[in-house]
């Protein structure tokens, strides 16, 4: 008797045990009262180095999942791989957005510099009758200054760029150097935007009146039809109107000049279509405005470019296009439909029109 009733009393601790560490009844349930209802219960002992673990009895007793962290106890190895996991994924996922969270905020200071300088541009040919600013970036011996200036050529640093006097034409309306570089331009290029060609003061074959006295720089821009293709005053932007012909285009590289071909659909080797925008370029129009052009051909993007020197800066590099090792190759032509069409997109918005009757690719 008294042995039945020891194994009664180490029966019912365990039951009182179970319930005080939050143990609770299941369906099965049982009443203490009742030995019967016990004969099937089967002890198991929580290894307390692992933690204690969810277990069921017959009894229909069920223990929640505790962990003894008092006493060494933590994460096994396939919880934290699957932590680690997850956070690697979630990073992943991230990444792409936030690299184009970026882009889109380089580009929107890109557009309001080009906005600016632009600005500049049109205010200068107000003050000055009509007559535009050289396009060149610096000043030319017994002409105008030009509108940028020998002070952005490899300046030393920042202060140093700020005290140097010998600024372009625009300084006047634009005195904040961050205005003249885009931030996604290359390293140590203290600008990086271009006045296209035909806004330049450059001579370009066929684009101009060759019997006209006067300086390389007045010299008097070809019209066909309502289109002035060289342009030296305001008044010359008549068809297309402003909002469609170029003025300064974002190289992201400081190159003295972005020429874009008018005879031929090539791209000019010592000017390949900027990309750094995600694929795309920034330009500014006449009229004021800028605009985001995102490339149409994949030939455009991949087109492959190599680093050079600055001839006029050693220290620096620009990128020019990866042309065959051929005399007489200066520039490339597109062999796609969508690749052509982004250069002729761009030659447009330089001269206003085609100067080469318009082929289909194969």
């Amino acid at each position: 008797m008294v042995r039945g009733m020891r194994g009664f009393t180490r029966l019912g601790m365990r039951i009182f045990n179970h319930r005080r560490n939050g143990c609770r009844t299941g369906s099965v349930g049982g009443d203490i009262s009742n030995r019967a209802d016990f004969t099937s219960l089967k002890t198991v002992i929580p290894n307390r180095k692992k933690g204690s673990f969810l277990r069921k009895e017959s009894l229909g007793v069920t223990c929640p999942v505790r962990r003894n962290f008092s006493n060494g106890a933590g994460f096994t190895l396939i919880e934290l791989l699957v932590v680690i996991s997850i956070i690697a994924m979630l990073i992943a996922l991230m990444i792409p957005s936030l690299r184009s969270a970026r882009e889109l905020g380089h580009r929107a200071v890109c557009l309001s510099n080009l906005r600016q300088l632009t600005l500049a541009w049109v205010t200068y040919a107000e003050e000055n009758d009509s007559k535009i600013v050289l396009g060149s970036p610096f000043t030319i011996s017994g002409h105008t200054r030009g509108w940028l200036g020998w002070a952005f050529i490899s300046p030393e640093s920042r202060s140093a760029l700020i005290a140097d006097p010998n600024k372009g034409a625009l300084w006047p309306w634009i005195k904040n150097v961050d205005i003249y570089r885009c931030p996604r331009g290359l390293k140590d290029h203290a600008a990086t935007y271009e006045i296209v060609n035909a806004a330049r003061g450059h001579l370009v074959e066929g684009t101009y009146m060759e019997h006209i006295s006067g300086t390389d720089f007045d010299t008097i821009g070809k019209r066909v039809g309502s289109t002035v293709l060289r342009l030296t005053r305001l008044t010359d932007i008549v068809s297309p109107g402003a909002g469609q012909r170029a003025v300064f285009i974002d190289t992201g590289q400081f190159a003295s000049g972005f020429d874009v071909n008018y005879h031929k659909p090539e791209w000019m080797w010592a000017c390949p279509p900027p990309k750094h925008h995600h694929g795309g370029v920034t330009l500014s129009m006449a009229d004021g405005h800028a605009e985001y052009w995102k490339w149409k051909g994949r030939e455009t993007v991949n087109l492959p470019i190599k680093r050079m020197p600055l001839v006029r800066s050693p220290n620096l590099f620009c990128y020019v296009i990866d042309g065959p090792a051929v005399p007489g190759w200066n520039g490339y032509e597109p062999q796609t439909e969508d690749g052509l069409y982004d250069l002729q997109r761009l030659q447009k918005a330089t001269w206003g029109r085609l100067g080469y009757p318009i082929k289909k690719t194969p």
